[in-house]
């Protein structure tokens, strides 16, 4: 849920990327965070585990406008991808107002894909927050390599609530700003409809 700063005059939104480790949730972040002009974005936080690793950062967009005269401050964050940090990714999912799932197109992946999507939902659900409604996209990533899964099939496996998705390679930029954009823009949607 969206935080309301009055002092400061800005709306603060959470937009957290979800999938499995080593999916790309990372490096949308990157690339995300090494695009935007450095007095529009905050700092890039990395919080280290032993095999992955959760990022946070957040920024102000100065061209989406205002909403009743405030400014809306976007938070990404990113969930650790191992199924044994489940506790973080619990936590991260608190107060969050949109969501990206990050799906590794490569065909050996998709019952990784499958269960981080099944986590994502379960772990929505221990904080009483549903998914239908809410600002969710989907991003198949990885689409440069040669063992990827056709996107008809991740869609038809994965999309099952038929939300837009990206293809993406996220190492390349390619995708990265048309799902941050989308998954903004429903939540901006979201916010002048309350």
């Amino acid at each position: 849920m969206s935080l309301i700063n009055y002092a400061s005059r800005e709306i603060n939104c959470k937009i957290v990327y979800y999938g499995p480790g080593l999916g790309g949730k990372t490096t949308n972040i990157k690339y995300v965070y090494s695009k935007i002009a450095p007095e529009t974005r905050g700092k890039l936080i990395s919080l280290a585990t032993e095999l992955d690793r959760t990022l946070f950062f957040d920024f102000l967009p100065v061209d989406l406008g205002t909403i009743r005269g405030f400014k809306t401050r976007f938070h990404l964050y990113t969930v650790p991808g191992q199924v044994y940090y489940n506790a973080s990714r619990k936590l991260i999912l608190k107060g969050l107002d949109g969501l990206v799932f990050v799906a590794d197109s490569q065909a050996d992946r998709l019952d990784d894909n499958i269960d981080s999507l099944q986590n994502m939902y379960e772990n929505l659900d221990t904080h009483g927050l549903r998914i239908d409604g809410m600002p969710f996209v989907m991003q198949w990533n990885k689409r440069d390599l040669p063992n990827v899964s056709p996107m008809d099939e991740l869609d038809a496996v994965l999309n099952t609530l038929n939300v837009p998705y990206f293809p993406a390679i996220a190492t390349q930029g390619s995708g990265v700003f048309e799902t941050l954009k989308e998954v903004s823009k429903m939540v901006l949607r979201a916010l002048s409809q309350q």
